[in-house]
């Protein structure tokens, strides 16, 4: 057996398992990375997966695999470079114990992601809001459900998993009333509710009289809802939305925009970034500082509280040197 498949299983079992303790989801992006590129290789060089050896992935190979995600396969540069962080992870891990291999190793390692654009967030608006939130069926049950949903993910910014992790033993609707929530990274934070979303979360569970170890937004068959069932409803509901609000046709709202919109939504009400960035969990704060430059009303408002300089509009012409003389007797 070559060095690759023993190499590849200690990763996940060793490394990511018993050492990092990864969560399930970092597990499941560096097994689907890892998973194309063996699949990618094994093509390339009419072998088996089980036969592959390190040096098959080379760093032209990986180069290769790299130009097929973003041209064949339409990934965005930001999904290249994640594929590529976990292929990284994996060749240290193999450096480590392979160094008989250390020449191919270093020169996958090397190889550095490439830059992106990071274009303005998009988030909703209040009139935005209110359509997308009246846009479910408050006669049906999944209706009242995903109205709850979108109230909850609008309000507290929470992520998508974060909303699907959900259980009724998290919501707490009495004094100081908040959804705990076990977020990115493996930290615990308490998100506030408002009154509005109280009442919407406390008529759902007085109707549905769920466990507190159930789902709080379930299936009809009481299992949790998935990433892409969220996904989903969310884009009919922006469908239905678009009528009474055109202004939504030009935007793709997902679950994240959602998160998007409840922070510039702080914003707004003159909420520190710093406190914003408790309020969605980020790790550092600087990655809050997106809302700044998407915030156009802020910048008008900065613009507003300057004074203008003492210029006169156009291009400036040098007088002309008769008129300048004339004018220094």
């Amino acid at each position: 057996m070559s060095a690759l498949a023993p190499t590849l299983q200690a990763f996940f079992t060793d490394r990511l398992v018993r050492q990092r303790h990864a969560s399930p989801n970092t597990i499941a992006a560096y097994r689907d990375a890892l998973k194309l590129l063996v699949a990618f290789a094994a093509e390339h060089t009419a072998k088996t997966p089980s036969q592959l050896d390190i040096d098959d992935l080379d760093a032209v190979l990986i180069g290769k695999f790299l130009d097929h995600l973003q041209h064949e396969r339409a990934n965005s540069v930001t999904t290249r470079n994640a594929r590529l962080a976990a292929i990284r992870s994996l060749f240290r891990f193999a450096a480590l114990r392979h160094p008989e291999h250390a020449a191919v190793i270093e020169r996958v390692l090397a190889i550095p992601p490439k830059r992106t654009e990071r274009p303005l967030i998009s988030y909703l608006t209040d009139t935005e809001i209110d359509s997308l939130l009246a846009a479910p069926d408050p006669t049906t049950r999944t209706g009242r459900r995903d109205h709850a949903l979108l109230v909850t993910a609008i309000q507290t910014g929470l992520r998508v998993s974060e909303l699907i992790g959900l259980r009724c033993r998290d919501v707490h609707l009495g004094s100081g009333a908040h959804v705990s929530c076990h977020g990115k990274g493996r930290k615990d934070r308490a998100t506030p509710l408002t009154r509005d979303t109280v009442a919407v979360l406390q008529a759902w569970l007085d109707e549905r009289n769920l466990q507190p170890d159930e789902p709080l937004f379930p299936t009809p068959r009481r299992t949790a809802l998935s990433r892409d069932a969220i996904e989903h409803r969310l884009a009919r509901y922006t469908a239905r939305a678009t009528i009474d609000c055109p202004t939504l046709q030009d935007k793709k709202i997902t679950a994240h925009v959602l998160r998007h919109t409840a922070a510039m939504r702080l914003l707004h009400a003159g909420i520190d970034t710093s406190v914003i960035a408790l309020w969605l969990g980020h790790e550092n704060v600087e990655t809050t500082q997106i809302y700044l430059h998407a915030d156009l009303a802020l910048k008008e408002r900065a613009i507003n509280r300057t004074t203008p300089p003492n210029t006169s509009p156009g291009r400036y012409q040098p007088p002309d040197t008769v008129l300048a003389f004339l004018d220094g007797l």
